[in-house]
């Protein structure tokens, strides 16, 4: 079935709200038919997310391991691998488009360092699948910005961890803000600007000064909640907590109220969940393994061609042990399409189950 197959069964007062939602975005850039044409498809990957459970919804793809950078906190990435074949990365997203999967997110390492980026993008898309980046930003140039148009990139992200750089990071506000700006202008795709807070931060303010630049430019904006350095879940202090609510303020809404796991995780308690990391979130390395998420590899580990539905099955139904303090937004959101049914099997209390009525109008609120 196509990915916007399913937009019928929308209701007339969801198609007004997303009519809504057109008529009064702020465009930096992104040409409104293309803005339309991306929300109608949004509309129905959830929807038929919504209608069956049968297939990946978010896959990350690992193109380059490398990095130019060495972000203190960060295990994702080396300084010598080479980039993955792109008849390699072809076969792998081949082999994601049969097993249904609506969107894919290359990530890292740097993947602005692959040189046949634009060439993945564009597979992507010919696979019908929503292509997405997560990058450092530290490659935008005017021209490298255009050619990911042509290439038919749809969603971008950004990390920013400071205002100035320091030993811990070097994804400052301050050497990025000229890479935000050449977004702004030539960028016919989203832009979303996440800052993070948490975890030891030197100066958890700087969340509020990248969100509201970021704002500035017309971009979305989201935060990030993180473990403290030695990897245990620690609870916000006040002044966090309260910095923490103004970024969500200013941010965006649709995030926001998919993202209500880290209200739990800003004051240090576990969040009962059923994480679907394994089948409908898959993490693809670039040895071409999928594993159940970027901060668990090693599991299920098992050849991404070899993959089938039973092994989607066994992850869709095993309860994570990680899952109770995990702060990955992105699997968080997944999961909440399939929290009302089909309960995991592990030992545990897992969360009260929600209606479909109740798990449907969370969704459509969030759009």
């Amino acid at each position: 079935m196509p990915l916007f197959a399913s937009v019928a069964i929308l209701p007339t007062r969801k198609i007004d709200q997303i009519r809504t939602q057109i008529d009064s975005y702020t465009f930096p850039r992104m040409r409104k038919s293309k803005f339309v044409k991306l929300k109608l498809r949004e509309a129905g990957f959830i929807s038929r997310a919504l209608l069956s459970s049968r297939h990946p919804v978010l896959a990350h793809l690992i193109p380059m391991r490398r990095c130019n950078l060495a972000c203190g906190y960060c295990n994702e990435y080396d300084h010598t691998s080479s980039p993955v074949p792109l008849d390699v990365i072809k076969s792998r997203l081949d082999k994601l488009a049969s097993l249904g999967t609506s969107i894919v997110t290359i990530s890292g390492g740097e993947p602005m360092m692959h040189p046949q980026l634009d060439d993945i993008i564009h597979h992507i898309r010919v696979r019908g699948m929503i292509a997405g980046l997560i990058s450092n930003g530290y490659y935008f140039t005017p021209e490298r910005i255009k050619r990911l148009n042509k290439a038919g990139l749809e969603y971008l992200q950004i990390s920013i961890d400071n205002v100035e750089p320091d030993e811990v990071s070097r994804k400052s506000l301050r050497v990025l803000d000229k890479k935000l700006r050449y977004l702004s202008e030539y960028a016919d795709f989203h832009v979303n600007i996440n800052s993070v807070i948490g975890g030891g931060i030197k100066n958890p303010e700087d969340a509020l000064s990248v969100a509201r630049r970021a704002v500035e430019l017309k971009f979305s904006t989201t935060v990030g909640v993180i473990h403290d350095n030695d990897g245990t879940l620690k609870p916000l202090s006040p002044k966090e907590k309260n910095l923490f609510q103004q970024v969500k303020k200013l941010g965006n809404k649709d995030h926001a109220r998919l993202n209500w796991f880290q209200d739990s995780i800003a004051e240090g308690k576990p969040y009962n969940w059923r994480c679907r990391a394994g089948a409908r979130y898959l993490y693809i390395c670039e040895d071409g393994l999928v594993h159940w998420c970027s901060q668990q590899r090693g599991y299920p580990g098992i050849p991404l061609e070899k993959y089938t539905m039973d092994d989607f099955d066994r992850e869709y139904n095993t309860e994570k042990w990680c899952a109770p303090t995990c702060t990955l937004q992105c699997v968080h959101q997944v999961g909440i399409l399939d929290n009302w049914r089909d309960p995991q099997h592990a030992p545990g209390q897992t969360k009260p189950e929600s209606s479909l009525q109740d798990t449907i109008h969370e969704v459509l609120r969030a759009e």
